[in-house]
């Protein structure tokens, strides 16, 4: 195995982590922007208020967008496991 077939597979796993949190994270991002905007507006400081909104909003998220994560998760994993020879042999 070579230092660019390594560095490959950790690009790789790197993308695809990416590509799977980005629904989560991007909502939770999205909504704690609006709450800590009511919050300035309406001068109300409450951390449960930014809590719970977020944990609901990443839960709606995982709901809506769980197949697609995990069928991109499945789909690396097996591209990973086909490659497996091909590395052991060396090239």
């Amino acid at each position: 195995m070579t230092e660019q077939q390594v560095l490959q597979l950790a690009a790789a796993a790197m993308v695809t982590a990416a590509k799977i949190a980005a629904p989560i994270l991007l909502t939770a991002m999205a909504v704690g922007f609006v709450v800590s905007l009511l919050q300035s507006v309406t001068q109300i400081q409450e951390m449960t208020l930014t809590f719970v909104p977020k944990v609901l909003a990443g839960g709606l998220a995982i709901l809506f967008t769980g197949h697609w994560m995990l069928s991109t998760f499945i789909t690396y994993v097996h591209a990973l496991f086909a490659s497996i020879p091909s590395l052991l042999a060396g090239g």
